[in-house]
């Protein structure tokens, strides 16, 4: 590989970790309170559930820290990530039931494999192209979203305004080149337990 592939691959790196953490206040970075549609009490509530999963998960394994990733919505649990065998996955889930809090747990993680590093940079890339695309359209606040990929898998969570945005965000996923599947868990303003009057 030439230098000149790997300086860009480590800005695309770069540049994804900076939009991602800028852009993700709906999952407790703080950055867009204001525009949250759930209550402060219920994104505290989320915030605490998500730090109470996270201790208990390094508290499990230290090696989790890196490579699963927790996201709590209304008391909904979305786990991703990777995990050496099926019994550690099983593992999580239950720890995530335990959670006080837990309306649902929805368990993505994926069984460890051979590191691929044409696979991670093209994964970097899509999720990369999913966030200018909702940053670039009039009709997706893409500040309430968060996207993880995996395998040309998307796997996108947050809180649309209305039917519309949703469709919108899922069909943004889905015109990107080498995507073979999107799974949304979006929910509608509607669908939350407590909202902002």
């Amino acid at each position: 590989m030439t230098f000149k592939n790997i300086l860009l691959l480590f800005i695309i790196v770069i540049l994804s970790g900076c939009v991602g953490y800028s852009s993700t206040g709906v999952f407790g970075t703080g950055v867009s309170i204001a525009l949250d549609p759930r209550t402060i009490g219920t994104q505290i509530d989320d915030s605490i559930m998500q730090k109470n999963l996270s201790a208990k998960l390094i508290n499990l394994n230290t090696n989790y820290l890196l490579s699963v990733k927790a996201k709590v919505l209304d008391g909904r649990i979305f786990i991703t990530g990777k995990v050496d065998n099926i019994e550690e996955k099983f593992q999580i889930t239950k720890l995530a039931w335990e959670i006080k809090g837990a309306r649902s747990v929805k368990n993505d993680l994926q069984i460890k494999e051979k590191f691929n590093f044409k696979q991670s940079a093209k994964d970097i890339l899509i999720t990369s192209q999913l966030r200018v695309a909702m940053i670039s359209s009039k009709k997706i606040k893409s500040v309430n979203y968060n996207i993880d990929t995996y395998k040309k898998k998307i796997y996108v969570y947050g809180i649309a305004q209305n039917e519309e945005e949703r469709a919108e965000v899922i069909n943004e996923a889905k015109q990107i080149l080498d995507v073979e599947d999107v799974i949304a868990s979006i929910f509608l303003i509607e669908d939350l337990r407590v909202v902002k009057n």
